[in-house]
């Protein structure tokens, strides 16, 4: 039997998703309140480096399709100009200080105001972001997907729903070797060196420790069908409300 969403006693039931199987936590009560009073949702999807979090986040958006909005934190990240691509390369990127967050938050504060917005478009071939912009409307439920989007206080209290993936980090760096090599240019060289000098000690240092701030907890990401299909209710179920 297919648990329920919510508890009266402390108004949202969550749950870590372990598998195949629910396991109930209380947060701290009138999130819920707070979020159906909203008639935009803002969801955030965290987790590390090859963990599922983009594969979770595109099946949800397969799903939906127009009735919501996906933003990539990834897309923030800090132009580098006047830096060579050598240079560019060696900057570490999973580092807070990388992204241009309060951007992202003012955009954020845009769409729930209901109002469309400019959102950048990076380049993982150059390491830069390009003078190119994608229009993303407002919508009644937006996704944001990122490494460290439950780091920052600020953005973190934004989110109505805060979803971490966890994957073992063996299967990680073999996920974002392959993702680097094949899509953006990179070489296993690189890759290594980039994982050993900043993606793990970030990781250890920012990614993890930010797990605490979750509502939920999603093991292998899209992998995870239960995970999926309760997080697609809690969806639909806001879509459907007047």
């Amino acid at each position: 039997m297919e648990p329920p969403l919510y508890n009266d006693r402390e108004n949202r039931l969550l749950y870590f998703i372990l598998n195949d199987g629910f396991f109930p936590v209380f947060p701290p009560k009138n999130k819920r309140l707070e979020a159906l009073s909203m008639s935009t949702i803002l969801i955030g999807i965290a987790g590390g480096t090859g963990s599922g979090k983009t594969t979770l986040t595109r099946h949800l958006k397969e799903h939906f399709g127009p009735e919501v909005s996906v933003i990539s934190h990834d897309s923030y990240y800090k132009r580098q100009d006047g830096k060579t691509l050598e240079e560019r390369a060696k900057v570490n990127y999973d580092h807070p200080a990388a992204f241009d967050t309060d951007l992202l938050i003012e955009h954020l504060k845009e769409l729930k105001a209901g109002r469309p917005i400019q959102c950048p478009v990076y380049s993982y071939v150059e390491h830069n972001r390009t003078a190119k912009t994608r229009e993303i409307l407002p919508t009644k439920v937006i996704i944001v997907e990122g490494i460290l989007i439950f780091q920052n206080p600020t953005l973190r209290d934004m989110f109505d729903i805060k979803i971490f993936v966890e994957t073992d980090a063996d299967v990680r760096i073999l996920r974002r070797a392959l993702r680097d090599v094949e899509e953006r240019g990179r070489t296993l060289q690189s890759v290594v060196t980039q994982y050993l000098t900043t993606v793990k000690p970030m990781h250890e240092q920012y990614v993890e420790p930010s797990r605490k701030f979750a509502d939920i907890i999603v093991l292998e990401g899209g992998q995870n069908l239960v995970a999926l299909e309760m997080i697609m209710q809690r969806i639909q179920n806001h879509i459907d409300t007047p």
